[in-house]
Parts: structure tokens; C-alpha cells; sequence
């Protein structure tokens, strides 16, 4: 590392921020690694609890196939609540029946918007009225956020590590 790669390693690894997986090349751009990680921050303290958060942040590393990112994502849902059986459907690329409406709501919707590369009006009408614009906007941000360290995950060839209890099925 350089002198600033080093001041930034050393500032996050102080604070208690989060390293390895993304940030391995992220660390590269000592700039965008602060940003990143207070990015990550405000995800973690959005309108969205824990649950919804990681439903929307699954949904995307499906979509990208971005197992280093599953294995880190997948158990940390489970511990949130949504369940293996939630879990392992999002992995096998099947629509998961929630019991909670919310939770159905957003997984369409999110689903649309990776699908479609859009939200159509009529799912984005009754997401707003039934989530709030707050938190639909947290979920679209929470969307790009997730599609951001995919993206790197996979062009950077970035692994889980070896004991990862969830793992991606490709």
C-alpha cells in the first residue's frame, strides 16, 4: 500500500469499518474507500430494518452472481429473520412466498426493477403507498449500492472464504 492507501487502512481498521471482499479493491482509491464505508454506514441506519435491507441486498447478488458477497449477505439474513427456506428460494432464482406482506411487496419490486431495469407504475405506486416514499427511495439507493460491490466483486474475481456456511449456486 501507499501512504494514503495505509492512512485509510489504518482510520477504518481504528473505527472498526469493515475490510476484506469489495474493499480489497476499493483500498485502490483511498478516496472512494472513505466514501464507501460512510455509504455503508447509512445503509446500515436507513429507514429500512435489518430484514428489508438484506431482502433487497440477496436480491441484487443474485442477480450479479456475486458469491463473495452472498456468503458475507446470506447468513447475515438469516440471523435477521428471513429464513433458510426465503434464503434458499432467492438462491435457486424462485420467487419466495413470504408470509409477511411487506416483505412480498418489496421482493416484487425489487425483482421488477433487476428484471426490467425499471419500476412500472402501478408496482411503484403501491410500494409508495404502502412503504412511504422514504423508504422506497432507501430501497432503490440500497439497490445500487448493492449493485456497486457486485459489479466489483465479479470483475475483480473476489472469492468467499473457504468455511462460508451460504454459498451462491451457479
Amino acid at each position: 500500500m501507499n501512504q494514503d492507501q495505509a492512512a485509510v487502512f489504518d482510520d477504518i481498521v481504528a473505527k472498526g469499518g469493515r475490510l476484506g471482499g469489495p474493499y480489497e479493491a476499493y483500498i485502490r482509491i483511498p478516496r472512494f474507500m472513505r466514501l464507501n464505508q460512510q455509504m455503508g454506514d447509512y445503509l446500515r441506519s436507513t429507514s429500512l430494518t435489518p430484514r428489508l435491507r438484506l431482502l433487497a441486498a440477496l436480491l441484487v447478488i443474485r442477480h450479479w452472481g456475486a458469491r463473495f458477497a452472498w456468503a458475507t449477505n446470506a447468513k447475515e439474513a438469516i440471523g435477521a429473520g428471513l429464513g433458510q427456506q426465503i434464503v434458499d428460494a432467492i438462491n435457486h432464482k424462485v420467487r419466495p412466498v413470504m408470509e409477511n406482506a411487506t416483505d412480498q411487496l418489496v421482493c416484487d419490486l425489487l425483482t421488477e426493477l433487476l428484471d426490467k431495469k425499471k419500476i412500472g407504475d402501478e408496482v411503484y405506486w403501491q410500494a409508495a403507498g404502502a412503504l412511504g416514499e422514504t423508504v422506497l427511495t432507501d430501497l432503490v439507493v440500497t439497490v445500487g449500492f448493492y449493485g456497486m460491490v457486485c459489479a466489483t466483486l465479479v470483475s475483480f474475481d473476489i472469492d468467499p472464504p473457504a468455511n462460508a456456511e451460504q454459498c451462491l449456486i451457479t
